[in-house]
């Protein structure tokens, strides 16, 4: 299951992992529900390699401001804390899992 990346915890999640996902995602967002599944499926086939977690704007704007989140769903993919490679809107599985390796 991804882990829920708030606010108040983003930090903390940051300097306990190397390889980090976080889908930037809205309850109301039809592209963001398309895309939970995958990211729900990606967070259980990598757990113990990389951290995948999901972020609600509506409830973190601190977060969603700091990488300047524009549109959802919005996919950041962070090595040590960097971000090295944005994805914004839906996209398959396959897409999401090539940029996964390359942060690994």
């Amino acid at each position: 299951m991804a882990k829920a990346i708030t606010d108040a915890n983003y930090e903390q999640i940051l300097a306990d992992n190397a390889s980090v996902v976080i889908d930037f995602w809205a309850e109301w967002c039809g592209p963001c529900r398309m895309i939970g599944p995958i990211v729900e499926e990606l967070a259980g086939e990598y757990a113990g390699k990389a951290l995948i977690g999901k972020c609600d704007v509506d409830e973190n704007n601190v977060l969603a401001s700091k990488y300047a989140v524009r549109n959802i769903p919005t996919l950041l993919f962070l090595k040590n804390g960097e971000v090295v490679e944005r994805h914004v809107g839906y996209a398959p599985k396959e897409a999401l899992v090539e940029k996964l390796n390359k942060i690994l």
